[in-house]
């Protein structure tokens, strides 16, 4: 059996030495390179916070008819775009025309009344005149009758007639003036509408009520954007006043509505500039700035607010609802209720 080299052996030993040192280095310095990764990434991103429980909001106007009536023409299908004053659909006009007319056929009709009462004061004038010059007559008859009583020329009955006679002549003068004055009365008018006759202003008012009301059979659409919600308007169906018949959702005016918890708050303000990813559109990346943070939890403004005054309270991390403005302009259809991400430097 051959002896072993010790020259050899004491190389073997050399070379394996500072493999073993190798290791020994390489096992420590993974744990540090990651630690320090860890800690350079967390001061890097120490003033960030972020959240994927946003969404995109956009302003939906609800439209409905201010009169009632059944529906002749729709000039609008689902998701189509309109510009504001658009023709959306329109209720049949007929029984608002008709109330012209009647309002028409009421101003005549005080016209005419009008015509009356300014003819009955012309005849209460006539009246008085006459009654007045009966009652000259008959003051001078009074009078003539009494010196002949005097002298012993006439009856007693004679001169009662003649008093008689002029009592009713002073009675005729002051109903003929009463007749004036009520006639005068009948055609005065108010200080909210001096010199014209309430009856003929009340005709007018109706007419104007009824030719607005005609204007609003037609309606259209008071914003730009997309119809939404069109099948609820059908040819022939009634419509009732105040119901809402269609939707116009205004795609042009987009923002995000990010609900941050309440632990992410503290340092953020109005300003601050905000990085917006979608989950719809994976390569699309937005810039944006806190438009305003909201003044309550979404809990307090929920239907069924949370009552926590109860011995089963838990406490729960709130969400604050925080509007992201969109200051880029998006290379894609932006559509209300879209899931996004919204990171904001708090350090800036």
């Amino acid at each position: 059996m051959a002896e072993a080299d010790p020259k050899m052996d004491m190389d073997t030993h050399i070379q394996k030495k500072p493999r073993r040192f190798a290791r020994i280095a390489l096992m420590f310095s993974v744990p540090l390179l990651l630690i320090a990764g860890g800690v350079g990434y967390y001061i890097a991103n120490d003033h960030y916070v972020s959240t994927d429980n946003a969404y995109v909001q956009q302003d939906k106007v609800s439209i409905s008819a201010e009169v009632g009536g059944r529906i002749v023409e729709v000039a609008v299908r689902e998701n189509q775009q309109v510009q504001a004053g658009d023709l959306l659909f329109r209720i049949d006009p007929e029984p608002y025309r008709i109330a012209i007319e009647q309002a028409d056929a009421s101003i005549a009709a005080a016209q005419v009344r009008v015509t009356t009462l300014q003819t009955d004061y012309q005849t209460t004038g006539i009246d008085i005149e006459s009654a007045r010059e009966d009652v000259a007559f008959y003051e001078k008859e009074y009078q003539r009758q009494a010196s002949l009583m005097q002298d012993g020329f006439t009856t007693r009955a004679r001169l009662q007639a003649a008093e008689h006679a002029l009592s009713d002549a002073r009675s005729r003068v002051a109903s003929a003036e009463a007749e004036a004055t009520k006639a005068r009365a009948a055609l005065a008018t108010g200080s909210a509408a001096p010199g014209v006759n309430p009856a003929i202003k009340a005709g007018q008012v109706q007419r104007e009520q009824a030719l607005l009301n005609l204007s609003r059979t037609t309606v259209r659409a008071p914003v730009s954007g997309i119809v939404s919600q069109a099948d609820r308007l059908q040819v022939g169906q009634m419509m009732v006043q105040g119901l809402p018949g269609v939707t116009i959702v205004a795609s042009d005016r987009s923002w995000i509505e990010a609900n941050f918890k309440e632990t992410d708050l503290a340092q953020m303000r109005v300003g601050q500039p905000a990085e917006i990813t979608f989950d719809a559109y994976p390569d699309l990346k937005l810039r944006g700035k806190v438009s305003s943070i909201g003044a309550g939890t979404g809990s307090e403004f929920s239907v069924l607010p949370a009552q926590n005054a109860n011995g089963n309270w838990v406490k729960v991390t709130q969400r604050v609802p925080v509007r992201i403005m969109i200051t880029d302009k998006p290379k894609r259809k932006m559509i209300a209720g879209l899931s996004a991400h919204v990171r904001i430097d708090t350090d800036k």
